[in-house]
């Protein structure tokens, strides 16, 4: 790769995966005021969809500004469950109620991926996978909680995949790296499209 590509983002397991791809990364998180972006965009009609894109391309656009000519990487993950947005839960109580609203429901997570290069978008995607829980009882929800909050507090719907929170789910619809929070296999064909990453 001629260069490297800077993640907008401190996600461990998105720089992980980047680079057991073989790409060179660099985290550079950014900071905006999602929670600002979220009530403003809700507040107007916004999709879920366009929620995670906004908060994606600002992430992108504040690091860009910052390193003029390199490849920035904005991401950002959001559920849909009825039309709706459901965030990351602010506590323990919290996740335990996203969980048994959307047990025996299907929602729909999405992931959102934007590039920039020089202040400008020049790609961008998002993903979405469909989700199945399962029926959960309460005893579960509660001793799931206890077991996995410090590993999940910060995950939307209050599960990991590649953890417990596989255990929830009776069928999943869609692209695993996009329940991970990257559309990975989209940004390895922009890259080597450009011809940054061989193939």
């Amino acid at each position: 790769m001629s260069q490297s590509i800077i993640l907008a983002s401190s996600s461990e397991i998105r720089q992980t995966l980047l680079k057991n791809a073989g790409i060179s990364v660099e985290a550079l998180p950014a900071r905006v005021d999602e929670p600002a972006i979220k009530s403003a965009m809700i507040a107007e009609g916004a999709r879920v969809r366009d929620i995670a894109d906004a908060l994606a391309e600002q992430k992108a656009r504040k690091i860009s500004a910052k390193r003029p000519g390199a490849l920035v990487l904005g991401c950002d993950q959001a559920l849909s469950f009825d039309g709706g947005l459901i965030s990351k839960p602010a506590n323990k109580d919290e996740m335990k109620d996203q969980l048994r609203t959307l047990s025996s429901q299907k929602h729909e997570l999405l992931s959102a991926a934007v590039i920039y290069e020089n202040f400008s978008p020049v790609w961008r995607h998002i993903g979405v996978v469909k989700m199945t829980m399962r029926k959960l009882s309460e005893d579960y929800i509660d001793d799931y909680a206890d077991r996995n909050w410090d590993s999940v507090h910060y995950c939307v719907g209050g599960y990991k995949l590649e953890e417990e929170g596989s255990r929830l789910f009776s069928r999943i619809d869609g692209d695993y790296f996009h329940v991970l929070g990257l559309p990975l296999l989209e940004v390895m064909t922009f890259l080597i499209d450009r011809g940054d990453l061989e193939i």
